[in-house]
């Protein structure tokens, strides 16, 4: 079932400024990023280290007191077809399972307090593929 922290996303006020301290103060490696019909990008994926990123949405932020950045947490799983029919049976409402903008597999739950969480399952032609360990 879930294998691991697949990425943590959050939305910053800066693109650029996020990923100076990311990349430039902490090292991580740019992945890939998400980019509009006009070229312009607007997310970007951030390597950790062995099978685990940090995605970047760049968004207007409301004062802290009304928004936090944290947007999900993605749960990496061995199979979301599988996982989804199990967590189903166990009464979770999960999400139909579809293939994202990055050519993987996901699913979304929520817990308790309304916190979304992803179930995400690679596929051979998944854009984090060139960064797995």
């Amino acid at each position: 079932m879930i294998v691991g922290i697949a990425h943590v996303c959050y939305v910053v006020a800066d693109l650029d400024t996020a990923l100076a301290f990311y990349c430039g103060k902490l090292g991580l490696q740019e992945a890939f990023g998400f980019y509009r019909e006009d070229g312009t990008r607007f997310g970007q994926y951030v390597h950790v280290g062995g099978r685990s990123f940090i995605e970047l949405f760049q968004r207007e932020l409301a004062p802290r007191a009304e928004q936090q950045s944290y947007q999900h947490l993605c749960l990496e799983v061995d199979d979301v077809a599988s996982t989804v029919a199990e967590l189903r049976a166990k009464g979770v409402e999960v999400s139909d399972a579809k293939l994202g903008g990055d050519n993987a597999w996901q699913a979304w739950i929520t817990d308790p307090d309304g916190n979304r969480i992803e179930l995400h399952g690679y596929t051979e032609t998944s854009k984090q593929g060139p960064f797995l360990a």
